[in-house]
């Protein structure tokens, strides 16, 4: 009995010695029969990864498209087996997609016959191909184990099984594989691109730019067209990793009826998901779509499918007969076929449609109207009133000293008149995101934080103003410098809160043509100011004579006086000019004319 012992206690020390290193590298070979980590605890029962293929039937040679995916996982190891004996060693090679997630193993005498993962960090998805050898078995079985922690983790996970054509019922049971084998269905390749003929008079189309032609490289499209009891659809963009269109009872994500078309390698998997809140699509393990073909060329993704109308026995499908909003999104994809965040707005159109009732050819936005008059109304307060207001109170009140209206020195009720406006636009402007989101943005970083202290500013702004001492009282220098520190920092709070703005996608401005248009701004206003200080400086120093020379000192005022006050005027209206060209120019790329 010692043999045996000494036996079990090296059995032990090997466990005990893999289980301190837990296989990080995913060198798994002592795996490669039970397929067991031996991290000291039992696996968990009932799986929550699954394991997908993309056809049922393989000839010797064939490459089988393999897919594991789940929750978020460390550690992985996959094998094809006999199906009719799982014991049996591994059959056929594999071949990675994404050296940097997984690895190949050798498995007995068999060369790249597993899988497994390259280090512990998290994944939710991964993607090989398994290699039919000529000596394959008449079917085969897929098998995983998926290591979530070090110490929960499941053992072969049954997945499909792929079967040689004209094979023969098995005489005993399989093992169950698992339920998310993907449904086949035919797919084909699109030998010609989409156009826009019978949108509007035979099929209901969405096009953005409006009326652009779908085989134009900057031209989003997506078409409905009803087929008695069924809707061919068809979808094309410039893209590099995925289109969408969404279904939905509002305008914003969440709980909508999603389709994808998504880049994978050379070719394109079309699919259906459901889209939970903000968190990224659920793809459905259904297949619910017909006649899918795709075609991708010169940047450009196109992919059409047809499905029922009506879809009672699969929850989250909705019916094609009722009027929806809809949404059309591009974004980028990796190599395994997930799907990022789209980079800008998706167009949403501006209200609800049936797409099988009358056929319409619409556009759509992707900034919504709310977000668009927030933008305009901020531009026409920041670039116009306030910093026209600015240069009068700055630089006019010798010049329009002497000149009234309603009562006061003109230059002080233009300057009130300019910046009682823009308390007005700014408040007016500050609302409309609250109202347009229902509340607080998460998604929009530093900007709503800054705009809030911006608003803070403005408001108190005028409310110090109302209580400004008299001009010769002792704290009205006080006053002066408080009023000018605020104003200054509501305006350089208000170009960096515009700066930051005009990157979020739910404005969906040109870029980089934005931002140079915004640092344009910024460079004419501080030149103008720059120009009007170094004017000023010269007529100052254009008046100093001798201190007794009283008739020549009155002389060069006079003169100078007029001098100024025509060369203040003409570079007011360049000013103002120049203003106006500004705002038309942001106010033309938000409404994207």
């Amino acid at each position: 009995m010692e043999l045996p012992g000494l036996a079990f206690a090296v059995w032990m020390f090997i466990c005990f010695y893999a289980s301190v290193d837990s296989y990080p590298s995913g060198k798994l070979r002592e795996a490669c029969i039970s397929m067991i980590p031996c991290h000291g605890s039992s696996p968990q029962l009932s799986p929550v990864h699954t394991i997908t293929v993309n056809g049922t039937e393989f000839k010797p040679g064939d490459n089988i498209e393999v897919h594991l995916s789940g929750p978020d996982f460390e550690g992985f190891f996959i094998q094809a087996r006999d199906a009719e004996h799982l014991d049996s060693p591994a059959v056929g090679s594999f071949m990675v997609v994404d050296r940097k997630l997984s690895q190949l193993l050798t498995c007995g005498r068999i060369k790249n016959s597993a899988v497994s993962h390259t280090s512990k960090a998290k994944k939710k998805y991964i993607k090989v191909y398994w290699i039919a050898p000529g000596d394959a078995p008449k079917r085969v079985q897929f098998l995983a184990t998926v290591v979530k922690k070090y110490k929960t983790f499941w053992v072969k996970i049954p997945g499909p099984i792929v079967s040689q054509p004209n094979a023969l019922s098995p005489t005993t049971p399989l093992h169950a594989t698992s339920e998310a084998i993907s449904t086949s269905h035919s797919v084909s390749y699109l030998s010609k691109p989409f156009n826009a003929s019978g949108c509007g008079s035979m099929k209901f189309c969405i096009r953005n730019p409006s009326n652009c032609d779908p085989e134009n490289a900057s031209c989003f499209f997506l078409s409905f067209q009803e087929e008695k009891s069924s809707v061919f659809i068809e979808m094309s963009g410039p893209s590099e990793g995925y289109l969408a269109f969404a279904l939905s009872h509002d305008q914003w994500m969440g709980g909508d009826d999603a389709y994808l078309c998504v880049k994978e390698d050379h070719h394109v998997h079309v699919s259906t998901a459901y889209l939970k809140g903000r968190s990224p699509p659920v793809l459905d393990s259904e297949n619910v779509l017909e006649d899918v073909s795709w075609r991708l060329v010169d940047g450009i993704l196109q992919c059409s499918f047809g499905r029922s109308i009506s879809l009672p026995a699969y929850k989250g499908r909705f019916n094609l007969n009722a009027s929806y909003y809809i949404f059309l999104a591009d974004g980028e994809a990796s190599e395994g076929g997930l799907i990022y965040k789209h980079r800008h707005q998706p167009l949403i159109t501006n209200g609800i449609y049936n797409v099988t009732g009358l056929p319409q050819d619409i556009g759509g936005s992707r900034s919504p109207q709310l977000i668009k008059a927030h933008g305009a109304l901020m531009f026409v307060a920041w670039i116009t009133t306030v910093s026209i207001g600015v240069i009068v109170a700055r630089f006019f009140k010798p010049v329009w000293s002497h000149s009234f209206l309603f009562g006061k020195e003109m230059w002080f009720q233009v300057h009130r008149m300019l910046m009682l406006t823009t308390v007005m636009l700014t408040s007016i402007s500050f609302v409309l995101p609250f109202i347009y989101r229902g509340g607080w943005s998460q998604q929009a970083g530093f900007h709503p934080y800054l705009g809030c202290t911006m608003m803070a500013l403005t408001i108190f702004q005028p409310l110090m103003a109302g209580f400004r001492p008299s001009r010769h009282a002792p704290r009205r220098q006080l006053f002066n410098w408080f009023h000018w520190s605020t104003g200054t920092t509501a305006r350089i709070l208000a170009v960096v809160t515009m700066f930051l703005g005009m990157d979020l996608p739910a404005l969906d401005l040109p870029d980089p043509w934005d931002t140079y248009t915004m640092i344009g701004f910024v460079a004419w206003h501080v030149g103008i100011e720059i120009l009007l200080e170094i004017h000023s400086y010269c007529l100052i120093r254009k008046v100093e004579v001798i201190e007794d020379d009283r008739v020549q000192i009155l002389q060069s005022l006079t003169s100078a006086e007029a001098e100024g006050r025509l060369f203040k005027q003409v570079v007011l209206t360049i000013y103002v000019c120049g203003n106006i060209v500004f705002l038309i120019a942001f106010l033309a790329a938000i409404n994207h004319i």
